[in-house]
Formats: C-alpha cells, sequence, structure tokens
C-alpha cells in the first residue's frame, strides 16, 4: 500500500523546470523563478490557471542574501497565481519538506496542482572575502549552532561533515580515493549535461590536488553555490489525466527525527539524519531498495552520497566503500547515482536539481546519460547533518 492510499487522493509530480544555472549571473530573481515556473508548467501541460497551490523551501531570508531570496508571496504576485493553498516551510525535514507539505495539501483536497519551488542567488550575493551562506562572527548576529560553532572556528557545514567524515573513516576504512571516485563520476555524468555548471572532466590527479577545504575534504569534495531556479509541479493523480507526461506517483516519503537534531550530538556520529528519513521511507511502502533503478542523493559534500547509500539500505553500515569501489554508483552501474552530475558539478540547488533529474531519467529524457532498461522507480534523499527527507517515486 502506498502512503497516500489512506488519505483517499494519490499524488504525483506531473512536470518540472528549470532556468537558467550559473555563476554570479546577475539574472534577477524574479526572472530565474519565471524561467523555471514556466518551464514547469508547459513540461505538465498546463496554464497558469491551473496551479491553485504554491510552496517553497524555507521562504524569504533576509538574513542570509541569495540562498532564498523570495517567499511564496513575492513568487505569487511575480507569476500571477490565484492560488487556494500557499507554504513556507522553513522547518521541516530539510529541503524536501517543501514537496512533502505540497503533497499532502493535495492529498487532503486543498489543492489540485502545487508549484514547488527552489531558487537561490547565492553565487551572485557572495563576495570574495565572504560567502553569503556563513556567517562571519564579527558583525553577523548568530544563533543556534553558530553560537558554538563560531568560537571553535568551524563557520562552515565543510567543517561540520570534516568532523563526521574523520570519525566515519577511522571506523569503516572509507579513503578519500573513494570520495575521489564519487567526484570524479559525477563530473563525467555532468558533461552530458547541458544545464550542469561544471564543463571540463576531472581525473583522480585533480582531485588529490586540489586543495584541502576541512579535513578530510577537499576543493571537489564541496558542491558549487550557484544562481538558479528548480521548479515541479505536485498534481493529484487524477488530475494528472489531464497532463502532458506519465504522472510520476509519489509511493512514499520518509521524515522520521529519531535522534537530537543537531551535526555533532548523535549516538553514532558516522550517522546523519539520513537514516532516520530512510528508516521512515520503507515503512510506508511495500517496495524494497532493490526495486529502485535511479538514485538521486544529496551532495552537499561528497561524504554524504555513501552515507544516503547506507541510510536507504543499499548496503550495510560502513559498506558504501564496496559500491562506489565496485562502480556500482556509475550510470551503467546497479545504482546509477547523480546521474547529471550532482551538486558537486552540476551546482547546488539544495537537493531540487537531484529531483529534477530523478524525474528527467524516470521520463527517459537524459539523453546522453539516460540510464538504460527504462526505469520506472528513483528514490531522492535530502539534506545533511541534522536534515533528512526521502521521496520515492514510481511511474506506473
Amino acid at each position: 500500500m502506498s502512503l497516500f492510499e489512506n488519505f483517499g487522493r494519490p499524488v504525483a509530480i506531473t512536470g518540472a523546470g528549470m532556468s537558467t544555472i550559473g555563476r554570479k549571473t546577475g539574472i534577477a530573481p524574479t526572472l530565474l523563478l519565471a524561467e523555471a515556473a514556466i518551464e514547469a508548467i508547459v513540461d505538465a501541460g498546463l496554464t497558469r490557471d491551473d496551479i491553485d497551490g504554491i510552496c517553497t523551501f524555507p521562504g524569504k531570508m533576509d538574513s542570509s542574501p541569495g540562498m532564498s531570496p523570495l517567499g511564496v508571496g513575492e513568487a505569487r504576485n511575480t507569476l500571477g497565481l490565484k492560488t487556494t493553498w500557499h507554504s513556507n516551510t522553513a522547518e521541516g525535514p530539510a529541503q524536501m519538506s517543501a514537496l512533502m507539505v505540497a503533497a499532502m495539501a493535495v492529498a487532503t483536497g486543498h489543492a489540485r496542482h502545487v508549484l514547488c519551488f527552489r531558487l537561490l542567488t547565492e553565487s551572485s550575493s557572495q563576495s570574495a572575502g565572504k560567502r553569503a551562506s556563513v556567517p562571519s562572527g564579527t558583525s553577523d548576529r548568530v544563533g543556534g549552532w553558530f553560537e558554538w560553532y563560531l568560537p571553535m572556528n568551524a563557520p562552515s557545514a565543510a567543517n561540520w561533515t570534516g568532523w563526521m567524515a574523520t570519525r566515519y573513516m577511522h571506523e569503516f576504512g572509507l579513503t578519500r580515493e573513494h570520495l575521489g571516485m564519487i567526484a570524479v563520476s559525477q563530473r563525467a555524468n555532468a558533461l552530458h549535461n547541458p544545464r550542469a555548471v561544471m564543463k571540463t572532466a576531472l581525473t583522480m590527479e585533480d582531485y588529490i590536488a586540489a586543495r584541502m577545504i576541512s579535513t578530510p575534504l577537499g576543493l571537489f569534495d564541496c558542491d558549487i553555490p550557484i544562481d538558479g531556479a528548480c521548479c515541479f509541479i505536485v498534481s493529484a493523480l487524477d488530475a494528472a489525466r489531464d497532463c502532458r507526461k506519465p504522472p510520476l506517483r509519489i509511493e512514499a516519503f520518509g521524515a522520521g527525527m529519531e535522534s537530537k537534531e543537531t551535526w555533532d550530538q548523535r549516538a553514532d556520529l558516522t550517522t546523519m539524519a539520513a537514516h532516520d528519513a530512510g528508516r521512515d521511507l520503507w515503512r510506508r511502502t511495500d517496495l524494497k531498495p532493490e526495486d529502485v533503478q535511479v538514485l538521486a542523493l544529496y551532495d552537499g559534500f561528497s561524504m554524504f552520497v555513501p552515507i544516503w547509500l547506507e541510510a536507504l539500505g543499499f548496503c550495510g553500515h560502513g559498506e558504501a566503500k564496496h559500491l562506489i569501489a565496485d562502480g556500482q554508483l556509475l550510470i551503467d552501474g546497479r545504482f546509477p547515482t547523480n546521474t547529471g552530475g550532482g551538486q558537486l558539478s552540476a551546482g547546488r540547488l539544495h537537493g531540487f536539481g537531484l529531483l529534477h533529474e530523478a524525474c528527467t531519467q524516470l521520463w527517459g529524457e537524459g539523453g546522453g546519460r539516460q540510464v538504460s532498461g527504462d526505469p520506472r522507480t528513483a528514490v531522492c534523499g535530502m539534506g545533511g547533518g541534522p536534515l533528512g527527507g526521502a521521496m520515492l517515486l514510481v511511474r506506473d
């Protein structure tokens, strides 16, 4: 039984759109959003008049320029939408929360077609001396985690992930070369993705020689800040009969939080909230990990990929290095992962780009990076550290 049968109204993704993606594009946020939204609406075979809901993560963030420049109010006005339901999802199970909330709104009859978007102008907002999403600790007012991390000169998620990666490597023998295999293979995928930011090949030698960012993570272990927008149309399955493409039914999603909401205080420091979300996902469907044909795994840092592999049950705890070394994550492997280049090479859209690629694969639109065998089932995991959400899609 799928998740939404309990509500009596199955839900699907019916369209996807992405704006121009680039670094320091200087393009206004409203224009990026409009480009992605129009593409998604047309992709679904709908019009603006069909869209009766809108949702985003996390909503407008004035305190962190470029990380989320528009909320649903500005977006609705920009697009000229008349909606019966809307939501900013500042709190919740990672970036996936916007799609989950939209799906529940559709399932409970509050809307029929919801536009979900993620918009960033992080690249244009940062300067040579300051990254847009990282507080300086001198002039910025800080709270939450940063109250504890900034005195230790650890202002970035690269530092926090570095701690976890160091412990994981100590426990299970993962090496920098294993992480390098992820970065190199995803760059090769990106070369077949016309939307990807990175356009040149990456070798293992390039990876090892790159400057260290936060041990053991180097430059190519980190995702790429960009300007861009990505949108999805989340629709009632019965309304999807009017759409242009086969609906991608949301079979289930997981958003469990069974441990502390923290980067560094979990009982097992080699796990993340991803593990809680993964367990929650598989409790809500009769499908199993072996049924999945396409993987879209959050790669804010390369280290997150093995974590998500284990969290979603594709191997045992500490065993992801074997899948990586055996080439199982390649496009022609058993678990083709981040086939569009991921955030390491296509650019960071906070997981929305990964889901866009999963939809692209299920609709058979991958071109030179298309997974063979007519894939019909994909899983997407979003978030790192204390944030985690997972979604299972099926093309019936």
